[in-house]
This record gives C-alpha cells, sequence and structure tokens, in this order.
C-alpha cells in the first residue's frame, strides 16, 4: 500500500453506538463561517460535523485524487496528516474534533 495517499475518508451517517463508542460529545467543537480557508494539517483530525456544507480541494501531485471531496452535517470525516488543503465553505460548519496524537501509530 502506498504510504503517502493523502486521502479524506468520509463516513456517512456512522451509528448512534459508533458515535459513543468514540465519545464524540466530549471532543472539542470547532466552527466557521462560509468562505475558503487554507488549512494544513499536521496531524490526523477525525471530525463529525453537527452541520455545514463542506467542498475539500486537496492540493499536492496525487493526480488519482478526486478534484474535491465533499461532506457535510452527520459524516465522520477522517483527515490525513500533512494534508494541504482548502475548504470551500457552503454552508456554516459546527463539529466536533481530535486529532491523532503523533505516539498513537
Amino acid at each position: 500500500m502506498a504510504e503517502n495517499s493523502l486521502r479524506i475518508v468520509v463516513e456517512r451517517n456512522p451509528s448512534e453506538s459508533k458515535l459513543s463508542e468514540l465519545n464524540i460529545k466530549c471532543w472539542p467543537k470547532w466552527g466557521c463561517s462560509p468562505g475558503k480557508y487554507q488549512l494544513k494539517f499536521d496531524a490526523e483530525e477525525t471530525c463529525y460535523l453537527l452541520r455545514g456544507k463542506v467542498r475539500v480541494y486537496p492540493k499536492g501531485p496525487s493526480t488519482a485524487e478526486p478534484e474535491y471531496v465533499e461532506f457535510g452535517a452527520g459524516d465522520l470525516v477522517t483527515i490525513p496528516k500533512g494534508l494541504s488543503c482548502v475548504w470551500d465553505v457552503s454552508v456554516a460548519v459546527d463539529k466536533h474534533y481530535k486529532f491523532e496524537s503523533s505516539s498513537s501509530h
């Protein structure tokens, strides 16, 4: 398997049992208004969107990737460490998030 495929993984409508197993309600919250944001992820982030709609445009040489990844309210999203991207937020985002500590892998 290629180590460096910086793929965003979206799980649509995860089950309540999975959400409580992850203890998502105890994660910190973050929100933003509509707009475009340049982001770089220095650690893997898992987030669960309570509301919002986002198109993420990954930057970099991976031509096999789709042009953008879209997700929104009710989606559980894993964003890989090292990804540089542009978040195009069309509906204001409210999400729970968690960063993986670098020692966990």
